[in-house]
């Protein structure tokens, strides 16, 4: 099983529950931890989360074993991994690969493919959770925890837009500002199931865009969220009056250089807490996003 060990080094005494809270351990965590088979001990020692600590004690807290889903199918199908330790795997996800499984992508989903990664490395730990999501014709970065703990910590970040994600995507014409900061709240689209649009009652959303080389019928973006919306850059580009190139939802149904819409995550960077370093995670560029902006540039 997997435990995670800190001393408290502070004078004040302190409970057991909030040196434990204070080191990440969410209310749903703890609840696990103490019913569903994990530990909490004080110095070797099995302890109640009332307890009090002093300075010099040391916490170990030990996981529950956690219990895989028989419905999530291991794929064959390898991996592109961007960097992996014994907390987080990050890899890099191809257009038309679902992040997740469903009825219409049962067996062959990313996640699917990463139970198998999992099962065939022999992980002490074959539950598969996955952190950020990508449509399924979006490329590119996509980050997953190794255990409850590691999701626990990624989710709090998440929370606190403490995870940067960095987009590239190709549009429709030129932006009139090279950079500019989209402010519009999102909600679904009356009568659509799908689809999303700007709102006045929607979520808010927020969308920062740098035009980084404009090409006579297309432009090139770097584009970082602030919000995690469904669609959102999609949504706002088009709000713009520049949809994304190849975006059969949003904007024309095909493109002759890319049959998908030209959105790439390029480079996610979030704080690994177990080794205290920030991590960041780049993806190149796929090939036909790349042909898309040779094309465009050379016309």
């Amino acid at each position: 099983m997997t435990e995670f060990s800190w001393q408290y080094t502070k004078t004040t005494p302190i409970h057991v529950r909030t040196f434990m809270r204070q080191n990440g351990i969410s209310r749903t965590l703890l609840k696990q931890i103490k019913f569903q088979g994990g530990q909490i001990m004080v110095n070797s020692e099995a302890r109640r989360v009332n307890t009090m600590m002093a300075a010099g004690d040391v916490l170990t807290v030990v996981l529950p074993p956690e219990i895989g889903s028989d419905r999530i199918v291991a794929s064959a199908t390898p991996l592109d991994i961007l960097y992996e330790d014994a907390h987080f795997l990050v890899v890099n996800k191809p257009a038309k690969v679902a992040s997740v499984p469903s009825h219409l992508y049962p067996d062959d989903a990313l996640v699917n493919r990463v139970k198998g990664y999992l099962v065939r490395t022999h992980a002490p730990n074959q539950v598969t959770h996955i952190v950020t999501r990508l449509d399924r014709e979006t490329s590119g970065v996509v980050l997953f925890a190794k255990h409850h703990f590691a999701h626990t910590v990624l989710d709090t970040q998440l929370k606190q837009h403490q995870i940067k994600k960095t987009y590239v995507c190709v549009i429709k014409g030129q932006l009139p500002e090279n950079h500019g900061l989209v402010d519009a709240p999102i909600g679904r689209e009356p009568g659509s199931f799908i689809k999303r649009a700007v709102r006045s009652d929607g979520r808010p959303a927020l969308t920062e865009y740098w035009q980084i080389k404009r090409m006579p019928q297309a432009s090139l973006l770097r584009v970082q969220l602030h919000t995690g919306r469904t669609h959102q850059i999609r949504v706002h580009l088009t709000s713009l009056g520049h949809p994304l190139l190849g975006d059969f939802l949003y904007g024309q149904q095909t493109n002759p250089w890319i049959h998908r819409q030209a959105l790439h995550c390029a480079r996610v960077s979030f704080y690994n807490p177990f080794v205290q370093q920030q991590v960041t995670c780049y993806a190149p560029l796929p090939q036909d996003l790349a042909d898309l902006i040779t094309h465009e540039a050379a016309l």
